[in-house]
């Protein structure tokens, strides 16, 4: 065990944490990561590989209420609440409902945009170095077979058309003959053409090559134990390999920031969102894009030698333990749109929570009751996508430069 003075402490290393700590050791800090685990092994390991600006949607969008209702009535339904007598379910379902609202959304998409478009061109820059990452920029295609669920996604187009993002209403034939993977009859959607995909945890692995590169350190199965505070500041930080002293520290926990800020009598209402994610075979018509079964909420990622399908979205906080139900719901609705065989052969399966706040926005920004602590917690579904801007709006946060979003969008102190 040592001690360690650093200028940034960065707790988490998944892909937030990484993005952070990469960016802040670029531009000359002397940084030092840590994680109770190992780099990129938590949430930012099993989710979809998109980068796509388009998906810059809040959870409590208008009309979500009803969607939801169906949703939970159906237990293969994509959405799923875990009944709990629990007063933080409760605050977060109040908070939830609350911002369900045109003003809210609108504001959230335009800041989750620009935030998800800076991470693109950070990824493209990143995957320029590492082509290892497997960066691609192929575009996205949402498909239905229904009337809703075409209108969804030409919504979603219409949606965020005017702050950049650009895309193109298809009817079945079209995707059929961009798409000859997916089973006919296919009635449209929309193809976005500038959105990319990637492998996530060699994403997170090249931000700790950069960290490492630029001086920085990372502490892996180093947990959090205690902290050093006096008045509004963190003054050091006991962990099970030392303690640490940092001018600064950064907070990128994930679905664990509850129960960390708790240990510094903040409040953070995240709630786990658990997500799943199977690799399995190569298929005989295999995807050549990412796609979205816009009713099933499914994705599907095209892979080197394998194929990535992935959804659901349950809140359980920590729960961690995998619902045969829910990996059967997902097989189910992938095998009514792809070639799946019978004997489908599940080569990995992963199940992880994704950090979900009420108003499905992250909170980024110095927290008022410590003036050296930075939160940067709350990405949702949207960690990778939004991973390497929160970087940037970060790294010049800390440089007292002006960040590039609305700050009251992402306000680390509006709950």
């Amino acid at each position: 065990m040592q001690n360690k003075e650093v200028d940034i402490l960065v707790v988490g290393a998944g892909i937030i944490g990484a993005s952070v700590g990469a960016e802040l050791s670029r531009r000359g800090a002397k940084v030092c990561v840590i994680d109770k685990g190992t780099v990129g092994k938590g949430c930012s390991y099993g989710n979809a590989g998109w980068m796509t600006p388009c998906f810059a949607m809040p959870l409590p969008m208008p009309g979500m209420l009803i969607k939801s209702m169906k949703w939970l009535l159906n237990p293969e339904g994509p959405l799923y609440i875990k009944p709990s007598l629990s007063l933080d379910l409760a605050t977060w379902m109040y908070h939830f409902m609350k911002n369900m609202n045109a003003t809210q959304a609108r504001r959230a998409v335009d800041a989750l945009v620009v935030l998800s478009q800076k991470s693109l061109t950070e990824y493209e820059k990143l995957g320029r170095l590492y082509p290892e990452t497997r960066f691609q920029q192929k575009g996205l295609m949402m498909v239905s077979r229904t009337q809703a669920g075409v209108a969804a996604a030409v919504e979603e187009l219409e949606y965020v058309k005017d702050i950049g993002v650009t895309g193109k209403i298809l009817n079945g034939d079209d995707i059929q003959q961009m798409e000859p993977a997916l089973k006919a009859p296919l009635l449209g959607g929309v193809y976005f053409d500038k959105e990319a995909m990637a492998e996530p945890y060699l994403v997170v692995q090249a931000l700790a090559k950069e960290i490492r590169q630029h001086g920085g350190e990372i502490l892996e199965n180093c947990e959090l134990q205690d902290m050093e505070i006096s008045g509004n500041r963190i003054e050091s930080v006991k962990t099970s390999q030392g303690t640490i002293r940092a001018k600064q520290i950064v907070m990128a926990t994930g679905s664990w920031s509850k129960s960390m800020a708790k240990m510094m009598r903040l409040r953070v209402p995240i709630l786990g969102g658990k997500g799943y994610a199977m690799i399995v075979p190569t298929l005989e018509k295999q995807p050549q894009y990412p796609i979205m079964l816009v009713e099933k909420k499914i994705a599907i990622t095209p892979r080197e030698n394998t194929l990535r399908i992935a959804g659901t979205l349950e809140l359980v906080d920590q729960d961690f333990t995998i619902t045969q139900r829910r990996v059967e719901s997902i097989k189910k609705g992938a095998k009514e749109f792809l070639h799946l065989p019978d004997d489908l052969q599940v080569q990995e399966l992963w199940a992880g929570l994704r950090p979900c706040t009420p108003d499905g926005v992250p909170l980024i920004g110095y927290h008022q009751n410590l003036n050296n602590l930075v939160l940067a917690v709350g990405h949702q579904m949207l960690g990778l996508q939004s991973g390497a801007g929160t970087g940037l709006l970060v790294a010049d946060l800390v440089e007292g430069k002006k960040p590039f979003i609305d700050m009251s969008v992402v306000n680390a102190n509006r709950f």
